[in-house]
């Protein structure tokens, strides 16, 4: 959630953020008139306990009619009160309800409008031209299916579409890339983590999943657990309630999980293959700093995923998100697609997302820093989301007679194998 003084000194600001967010207006307003009630409702119930402490002290020491009426106005005390404790609760309710509604602050860089209305900032490696290499570029599907790599029939037969199985080759090379993540991010100074698949709904809430993407969480009714569409979500919560020491910032983790998400909306959008799936493995890296220092974070986990995806020798672009595309928790995205040669476009691999104060404030995660208390910065990135990093490498490595090139970084975790050859029918 975003600061209340932020909001009532400059509403202007949170105005501008839902207009460029496609999002409501008049939320802002209704929150500003709810706060004015719980500030005034609080301020009301502040003065009737004083005057009923001060009355106590009177009454003690008064006799007579003098003490009948004071006896009266006690009793009239004690109900205006109990009312005003009523309103303040009220208020203060209303409030929260609307706040938690609001999304975070979109950066001034970021630009403004949907979902193609990013901005490319880098462009890296070379797309092959296959019509110059002589052959006709299979999809991934094809070429997993002659590796014996992916059975999205038996996947579909088993639990629904959009569920696949990975077999052969295709388990290993999953576990290479996990293992070549983790090691990635372990070089760079994160602790590596497995995290919980379900957490509780105030973990989803804090992190601002059950806004705007509540509709993509899979929920268990039985037990109010949810099934977790990012690691993110446990990483972050992996502080609540705590307080930091400022001298152990930033911490930075690698959570490693299963994801599972609904995919609404997504209706008829790459149900070939194994590209948008309803459960799916990845490597997320997760920073906690000083608010001061968030956006050197975000460069450094941007740089992060650039230098991964380069070991994978794939060609990518880095895009800054446009602001009505960004999640309700993020300040700023960056995405970095990859080019998938038989759909003819880049493709989101990876993400970064600076999340500001918003996760902490909700979480209640802060830092102490010279005996002060005050909410901390926490960001977010994905390093590797498996099917879709395989589906980016089958296609872009792939050789006339349908074997694949494993790239170097890889080969230590596949026993040196250096091509995925199809399996004899």
């Amino acid at each position: 959630m975003i600061d209340l003084r932020l909001l009532r000194e400059d509403p202007d600001r949170v105005r501008a953020s839902q207009r460029a967010r496609g999002e409501d207006v008049a939320l802002v307003d209704a929150l500003l008139s709810a706060d004015e009630r719980r500030r005034s409702s609080g301020v009301r119930f502040d003065e009737l306990r004083a005057e009923q402490k001060s009355l106590g002290k009177l009454i003690g020491k008064a006799a007579g009619d003098e003490k009948t009426d004071l006896l009266k106005r006690a009793d009239q005390l004690k109900a205006d009160v109990k009312a005003a404790d009523a309103e303040r609760a009220a208020a203060d309710a209303e409030t929260q309800e609307l706040l938690l509604k609001l999304s975070n602050l979109v950066h001034p860089d970021v630009p403004v409008g949907g979902e193609e209305d990013f901005v490319t900032l880098e462009t890296h490696g070379t797309i092959r031209d296959f019509a110059a290499e002589g052959f006709e570029p299979r999809d991934h599907l094809e070429l997993g299916q002659r590796l014996g790599a992916i059975d999205v029939e038996r996947g579909a037969k088993v639990s629904g579409s959009r569920f696949y199985f990975l077999t052969g080759v295709g388990a290993l090379l999953e576990l290479a890339l996990v293992n070549a993540a983790m090691a990635q991010a372990t070089a760079a100074g994160f602790t590596p983590m497995l995290t919980p698949a379900l957490v509780r709904p105030q973990s989803m809430a804090g992190t601002g999943f059950l806004g705007q993407a509540a509709q993509d969480v899979y929920h268990l009714d039985k037990d109010d657990l949810y099934l977790v569409g990012t690691s993110e979500v446990a990483l972050a919560a992996y502080h609540m309630d705590e307080i930091l020491e400022a001298d152990k910032l930033p911490l930075r983790y690698a959570g490693f999980s299963p994801c599972f998400r609904r995919e609404a909306g997504s209706h008829g959008k790459d149900t070939r293959g194994i590209f948008r799936v309803h459960q799916f493995d990845k490597v997320e890296m997760f920073s906690y700093v000083a608010p001061e220092d968030s956006q050197a974070e975000h460069q450094r986990l941007l740089e992060w995923e650039k230098q991964w995806l380069t070991s994978l020798e794939l060609p990518f672009r880095v895009i800054d998100v446009a602001s009505g595309d960004l999640g309700s928790s993020a300040a700023r995205k960056y995405d970095c697609e990859a080019w998938i040669p038989t759909q003819g476009k880049y493709r989101e691999l990876t993400s970064t997302s600076d999340c500001t104060e918003f996760q902490s404030r909700r979480l209640q995660i802060r830092v102490r820093e010279d005996k002060k208390v005050r909410p901390l910065a926490t960001l977010n990135g994905t390093l590797c989301a498996v099917p879709r990093t395989i589906v980016a490498i089958l296609e872009n490595h792939q050789q006339p007679d349908g074997s694949v090139r494993v790239p170097e970084v890889l080969r230590p975790y596949l026993g040196g194998r250096e091509i995925l050859e199809p399996v004899a029918k």
